[in-house]
């Protein structure tokens, strides 16, 4: 059994999922990743086997069909899909997000008719707040959306839409002039709703997903852009209901704090995979008439790597288990989206070094490795955001009164 990333105090029902998503990432995952990934193929036998697992509806509660599990549980599974393939956490990643936003702040109604599809995979959500002029800088958006009677029309551009054309659903966060005083009162969620696919909605007039964007990394996802024009939805489009026009901000807020804690958990998957790729290596490959790992500098790099690894995985479960018990993580979410992230970046670039000339071979997993690591230093917000956000929770608790 490995000895890297242990989480104690889980129950046999959390043990024994995340066996079986191992098993499923070993035999499934890891042996068509790496093709799939260079070709930047949609994995649908992948997602249809994460169909069949239930993973779609892993947090979603038992009376809308899910499993009803924990953020802890999710993220752990986060964790062992990322260590076979980065993208294909992706996939279920946004899902998450806009399941767990209609399961907190939803209207009854909106968790009636989503959220039963929403487990079973067959409704699949993306999440969209970022635009191509702004990113983190969220109060910077220029999409808004206007009243017309009992009705709103939308307009504008979105940017960085995971699983925008596969998905059904699309919670959007776009500006509306309602005068509250401060610009995030002036904020709505407005939940889409169309058809999968690129090019003009048959289900939306006037919202457009226009194609993939390329990437360096994080292939076989797809990530798009979306543009507004024109787009009129009732106001029971609103998450939460007509009445919660003007709390899009701070529901995203508590989305993207779950969003944090999974970032963190696909960076610690992605650091196990590449100290596995590299302690494997260290032991195959022979220099100066010995194995790599009995040369002190590559030991060492290992037990760096494997330590790293540990700290990471500690913040990312102490993040997740304070969310579960309904408590403020902000700060915490924070600092394992931070330190994960840079520490997946380290690892990463380690086991890289190890892997010598091959490493830059695309035969070599390490090499596809290496273009996604850098994607979760800025995913979900930048590492001098997650910095910003955590010395205003310090100065918050430990403020001079």
């Amino acid at each position: 059994m490995a000895r890297l990333a242990r989480t104690p105090g889980l129950s046999d029902v959390q043990q024994s999922m995340l066996e079986t998503v191992r098993a499923f990432v070993d035999k499934e995952i890891i042996p068509h990743a790496q093709r799939l990934e260079h070709d930047d193929v949609y994995p649908a036998d992948i997602v249809a086997g994460m169909q069949e697992m239930g993973l779609f509806g892993l947090t979603i509660a038992e009376e809308h069909g899910g499993l009803g599990e924990s953020l802890l549980t999710y993220a752990l599974v986060v964790e062992e899909l990322s260590r076979g393939w980065m993208s294909v956490s992706g996939i279920v990643n946004t899902h998450f997000i806009v399941a767990y936003l209609v399961s907190q702040h939803g209207s009854e109604e909106q968790k009636r008719r989503l959220l039963p599809r929403m487990a079973t995979g067959e409704v699949r959500g993306a999440f969209s707040m970022s635009e191509p002029g702004t990113g983190s800088d969220v109060a910077a958006i220029r999409s808004k959306a206007v009243a017309d009677g009992d009705d709103w029309v939308l307009d504008g551009q979105k940017m960085w839409l995971t699983n925008g054309a596969y998905s059904s659903v699309v919670a959007t966060l776009v500006k509306t002039e309602l005068g509250a005083e401060s610009v995030y009162g002036n904020m709505t969620t407005f939940l889409l709703e169309k058809t999968p696919g690129f090019g003009l909605n048959e289900a939306l007039p006037g919202l457009n997903i226009p194609g993939k964007i390329e990437k360096m990394g994080y292939k076989g996802v797809e990530t798009t852009e979306m543009v507004l024009d024109g787009v009129r939805v009732p106001g029971s489009a609103i998450l939460g209901g007509a009445d919660r026009a003007g709390r899009g901000f701070y529901q995203m807020m508590d989305g993207i704090e779950v969003g944090r804690v999974n970032v963190a958990a696909r960076a610690c998957g992605i650091s196990i995979r590449a100290f596995e790729l590299a302690i494997a290596y260290a032991q195959q490959r022979h220099t100066f008439g010995a194995p790599l790992v009995k040369h002190q500098a590559i030991a060492f790099k290992l037990a760096e790597m494997a330590t790293k690894i540990e700290a990471a995985h500690a913040l990312m479960v102490g993040a997740a288990r304070l969310k579960d018990a309904g408590q403020r993580n902000d700060v915490e979410a924070g600092m394992a989206k931070l330190l994960a992230s840079e520490y997946c970046a380290e690892v990463v670039q380690e086991a890289f070094r190890i892997h010598g000339g091959y490493g830059y071979s695309k035969e070599y997993e390490i090499e596809r490795l290496m273009r996604e690591a850098p994607f979760l230093l800025i995913g979900e917000g930048t590492s001098e955001i997650q910095k910003t956000i955590i010395s205003r929770g310090l100065l918050r608790d430990y403020g001079v009164r």
